[in-house]
């Protein structure tokens, strides 16, 4: 017989989690910015940039909530915020969209993935993931259920090949996901590529969600939205936001365009995720959007210029990087630091005080060992300027 339990004594208990929250692992790229706490190194880690975000969008910001606009907004989004994101859409992509029933404002672009999986994806369901691939999709996936397949391109071109993606198609995809242009590669998909993606989707009746976060940051290089393409009206869901372009990514500020049948089922999980997203910022996003094209063409050359600082430092030091043709962060090798990349990323930190993201976490999991590093470059002239010394001073 048991001993009689107190009655203040608590009762055993065995935590039980679910599948979804062991199988998500701790973000690697929120541990390398931990590195530069822990050994004074500068974090070109993350891919948040350490200077201000422009001025007039922060007084839109900060008038909007001195105006009151703190209650709940249209949980779809601001109707002005809708109307300015359709006209940019035809404005520079030459897309008709509409603004009441095909976008949805929601908390950052990666809430609008994350919608984006829940309404088409089914536990066991197949997703083509190109891999390097940014962090967050494996996770994502994990949250429904979905089983990634993956493709790995190779530097320095990342090209597809037709003929490794045809038998994947063959044997059934629910979606894929496609980022352009793509962390942390820097490759801008060329309107042929999405072609041939979108031929596929077309024929075997696959999904394709697009991640285009950054595609105002471009080095010589055309953004193509996959909705150029008239079959992917119906077949895809784009996913943007204002966090890159406008120096916000602390804002959580997105948007989702889809065909009104897909549009309608995010907007239902939106609605009991999170509601809405904040409406003083949503406010000035509007502000943010009316900018103009000067505006986009300064950041593009403002990050082309970043990216010339620290390129040749990561060259000279034998990190074999490839120049990026998009986005804000530069591939590397890893190798001559250590044969695996959690190790090279350790070793960077501590001998030469420089954050960098391993490769690991843009890699299938299964994949050992993995080489590679990413840097980011969106920092203050004077951080990347700061961050070559200490570089080229690794031994």
């Amino acid at each position: 017989m048991s001993p009689a339990r107190s009655p203040e004594s608590p009762p055993h208990y065995s935590l039980q989690l679910s599948q979804r929250a062991r199988d998500i692992k701790e973000s690697q790229i929120r541990e390398a910015s931990r590195y530069c706490v822990q050994f004074g190194a500068i974090n070109l880690a993350q891919g948040l940039p350490d200077f201000a975000a422009p001025i007039d969008l922060k007084a839109a910001a900060a008038e909007a909530i001195a105006q009151d606009y703190n209650q709940y907004a249209d949980t779809w989004g601001l109707a002005s915020l809708r109307v300015a994101i359709a006209d940019k859409m035809h404005r520079e992509q030459g897309v008709s969209i509409d603004p009441d029933g095909e976008v949805t404002v929601c908390c950052g672009a990666t809430e609008g993935l994350n919608l984006a999986l829940m309404a088409l994806i089914d536990p066991g369901d197949r997703v083509l993931v190109f891999e390097p691939f940014y962090e967050n999709y494996i996770p994502n996936l994990a949250t429904v259920g979905g089983c990634p397949v993956f493709v790995t391109l190779q530097p320095p071109t990342w090209d597809i090949d037709p003929d490794v993606l045809l038998p994947l198609f063959q044997r059934g995809l629910r979606a894929v996901i496609l980022n352009t242009p793509a962390n942390p590669t820097g490759k801008v998909w060329t309107l042929a590529e999405l072609h041939l993606i979108a031929d596929l989707c077309d024929r075997f009746g696959t999904y394709l969600i697009t991640d285009e976060i950054y595609e105002y940051i471009l080095y010589g290089e055309t953004h193509h939205c996959v909705l150029k393409i008239p079959q992917m009206r119906e077949r895809a869901i784009v996913v943007n936001g204002f966090s890159k372009t406008f120096c916000v990514t602390g804002w959580r500020l997105g948007y989702a365009i889809a065909n009104p049948q897909l549009t309608a089922a995010m907007r239902r999980i939106h609605d009991f995720l999170t509601i809405c997203a904040p409406t003083p910022l949503q406010h000035a996003a509007v502000t943010a959007m009316g900018f103009g094209a000067t505006y986009f063409a300064n950041l593009a050359a403002d990050y082309q210029r970043k990216r010339d600082i620290l390129f040749p430092v990561l060259a000279k030091i034998g990190l074999s990087p490839v120049l990026p043709k998009g986005a804000y962060y530069i591939w590397t090798d890893s190798t001559i630091l250590a044969p695996e990349a959690n190790a090279a990323a350790l070793r960077l930190a501590r001998e030469a005080k420089v954050a960098a993201v391993p490769g690991n976490c843009f890699s299938n999991p299964e994949r050992t060992p993995v080489s590679g590093l990413r840097f980011c470059f969106a920092k203050k002239d004077s951080t990347l300027q700061a961050a070559a010394e200490h570089l080229l001073r690794l031994g």
